[in-house]
């Protein structure tokens, strides 16, 4: 009773929502600077069970925004790690690791198990994919992307539109903490915020954090946001799928050239660039389904979103993915 007096004193909270946060079941995909502060309040909120997805490793320059950890858990799994400094803070809480990257197979089991999603990856594909199992399952998302001194959090899926509703379109280019530069501090805010939101899901909080966005620009020391109650889901979208997923009889493109994959998603994947689909210069057999493999998801779009423009089949993409995370822009 002691250990949660401050907040369960709240009106908003009291006995029935602490009961809510101990019953809750919690996966938070991502376990770097945004998961920092989200895990940690989480866990000294109250929270029963957190299910940990991150196939990384803690490296050193994580470090200056990855707070949760110290040097001697340079080169541990990144969820292992994180999961040793939350049992530490909290012994109540049941924690489960998956020390693997999220993708379209293993994100519906696990977004079932739960009774609310996070999204701290910081990825796009991973964004898009959470969004569109998430608002399938009805299970609510709190998403957020952090770049340089800015970003932003929302609330998704369940009773509010979904991430697609918001953000129909991927960025032009994309960038990362290690092409772009991030702020620590300014990952602590909104993972802090993004906390927050989760809990006042859970409790049940009224006005919802579901439909409302939260933007922040630390370099002109401004916040700002929306609510998205009533925005439409886009007609079509372009859903990513597993590279397990690909048959023989789908029309494959590698679009990471030789240097970048020696090995292409799938042996007969044909090499091709996303200019040759700006040009109209390829495109499937009749009835054959287009999927479109690159490592962030990004070019993969590009092409897609071309093809569409003048072919009417089915179209899917695959993030191959490696270890750096790329970070959407917010406009």
């Amino acid at each position: 009773m002691s250990r949660y007096i401050r907040q369960e004193t709240l009106a908003e909270v009291g006995p029935a929502g602490q009961a809510r946060l101990r019953a809750a079941r919690v996966l938070v995909v991502g376990a770097g600077g945004l998961a920092a502060p989200v895990l940690q309040y989480l866990v000294g909120a109250g929270v029963g069970h957190l299910t940990l997805v991150d196939g990384d490793h803690v490296s050193l320059s994580n470090l200056h925004r990855q707070v949760l950890f110290r040097e001697n858990d340079i080169g541990a799994v990144k969820v292992e790690a994180a999961a040793a400094s939350l049992r530490r803070l909290n012994a109540e809480c049941e924690i489960h690791t998956v020390p693997q990257p999220l993708d379209p197979q293993n994100a519906l089991q696990l977004v079932a198990d739960s009774t609310l999603v996070l999204d701290c990856a910081d990825s796009f594909a991973v964004s898009y994919i959470l969004s569109d199992t998430c608002r399938a399952a009805g299970i609510p998302l709190i998403s957020a992307s952090v770049l340089g001194f800015s970003g932003y959090v929302g609330g998704f899926c369940s009773t509010a539109p979904s991430l697609r509703a918001v953000f129909p379109d991927l960025p032009d280019r994309a960038a990362s903490c290690a092409t772009a530069g991030v702020m620590g501090p300014v990952v602590g805010m909104i993972g802090a915020a993004q906390a927050q939101m989760a809990l006042g899901v859970l409790i049940g909080q009224s006005p919802s954090p579901l439909g409302q966005l939260i933007s922040f620009d630390m370099h002109s020391l401004r916040t700002g946001g929306f609510r998205f109650d009533t925005a439409p889901e886009p007609d079509t979208a372009l859903g990513f799928i597993a590279a397990s997923a690909i048959s023989a009889s789908d029309f494959v493109v590698e679009l990471r050239d030789q240097a970048e994959a020696p090995m292409p998603v799938v042996p007969f994947a044909q090499r091709m660039t996303v200019a040759q689909f700006t040009q109209k210069s390829a495109a499937p057999k009749p009835g054959a389904r287009a999927v479109f493999a690159c490592r962030s998801g990004l070019r993969a779009w590009q092409a897609a979103t071309h093809l569409r423009s003048y072919w009417a089949g089915e179209i899917s993409l695959v993030a191959v993915g490696d270890t750096v995370h790329f970070e959407r822009q917010t406009t």
